[in-house]
């Protein structure tokens, strides 16, 4: 299932699971917000789910984010 996010979405993913809000995710992958938007909603339908907390859930259940790395 990894293999299905771009590397950029799981970077986005990665911050979405720490917290991160949009503007903050695209201050630290120097993209837009715009383009951070859409990375989320690339991800909640590759993942079939309807928002980031979902997103993070099942990306921590497939072990996409290790909750390791962001402790």
């Amino acid at each position: 299932m990894k293999n299905i996010l771009t590397e950029r979405e799981q970077n986005v993913l990665f911050y979405v699971s720490q917290g991160l809000i949009n503007s903050e995710i695209a201050e630290k992958l120097h993209i837009s917000v715009h383009t951070v938007k859409a990375h989320l909603e690339s991800i909640y339908y590759k993942f079939k789910v309807a928002n980031r907390v979902q997103a993070a859930m099942k990306a921590i259940a497939l072990g996409i984010i290790d909750l390791k790395a962001i402790a």
